[in-house]
Formats: C-alpha cells, sequence, structure tokens
C-alpha cells in the first residue's frame, strides 16, 4: 500500500518559502516535490485557505508563506492538506455477527484510536517554526565540520 506523504512534502515546501524568504512558483514546487505543478496548486489550495501561504499571479509572482511559523503547527498543515489517513491499518467486517471478529475490531479500533490521539496530540504541540530551528542548527553545524575538513 502506498503511503500518502502530501503532510510531509508541504512540510518540506514550507520550511524551504521559510528559509529562503521568495516567492516560489507552482513549476519550483512541482521540480522540489518530482511531481506536476497541478497537483501543487491543489494542495496549496488548501493551504491558501487555511491562510498559511498566499499566491501572486504574473511575473515574479507565485506562492508565499501569509504567516509567521510560529503560528503554525503541524496539526494546522494536517488540516489544511486535507487530514491525510494516519493509518494503512483497518478492521475485517465480512462477519459482522461473528464473535471472535466483533473482539478483534473492538481491540484494533481502541488501539488505533489511541495512537491517533497520541499522534494529533504531538502535531498540535509541534510548531513549524521548531522545524525550522533545528534545520538551521543542522545546517549551520554541517557547514562548520565541511569548513574544518
Amino acid at each position: 500500500m502506498r503511503t500518502d506523504s502530501k503532510l510531509s512534502r508541504m512540510l518540506h515546501v514550507l520550511l524551504h518559502m521559510a528559509r529562503q524568504e521568495k516567492s516560489f512558483t507552482s513549476d519550483e514546487i512541482a521540480k522540489m516535490l518530482t511531481t506536476n505543478p497541478v497537483v501543487v496548486r491543489r494542495t496549496m489550495s488548501g493551504l491558501k485557505k487555511a491562510g498559511f501561504v498566499k499566491a501572486e499571479k504574473g511575473p515574479g509572482g507565485g506562492w508565499q508563506l501569509a504567516q509567521d511559523l510560529s503560528n503554525i503547527s503541524l496539526f494546522d498543515i494536517y488540516e489544511a492538506v486535507g487530514e491525510p489517513t494516519i493509518f494503512a491499518l483497518g478492521n475485517e467486517r465480512d462477519h459482522p455477527d461473528c464473535i471472535v471478529e466483533q473482539i478483534v475490531n473492538e481491540a484494533l479500533d481502541q488501539a488505533l484510536n489511541e495512537a491517533k490521539l497520541l499522534l494529533i496530540q504531538q502535531l498540535k504541540s509541534t510548531k513549524m517554526s521548531e522545524l525550522a530551528l533545528e534545520f538551521e542548527q543542522k545546517f549551520n553545524l554541517q557547514q562548520c565540520t565541511k569548513s574544518h575538513d
């Protein structure tokens, strides 16, 4: 089963936007993500609707951040990209009268719900600015290491 990487991909794009402080065209973002501009525009429209990015048309236009990263949680982006399915696990529902199936489904439902709540709590508590800071620290450390080689 193919994983849904919309959230990861949009977090990636937003961090590049914040770091470079420039507009990115749909074509540039598509190249960055190895996809096509139509997919980019469709996904970015959710971020625009949520107020996280804005779009300028015409020459020199493109997508830009509309908010400071400290105001945006990972959960905010998760919601803006359409709340992709978190887990690929699912229950068998072929025999709803089967007591074994009922017990198994209840146990799996409980475990999945608890895991989803934990993940959502983590997404809500992590700000985009934390990721940007971590990137800068690792990037600077890497540059420092390279200059000493």
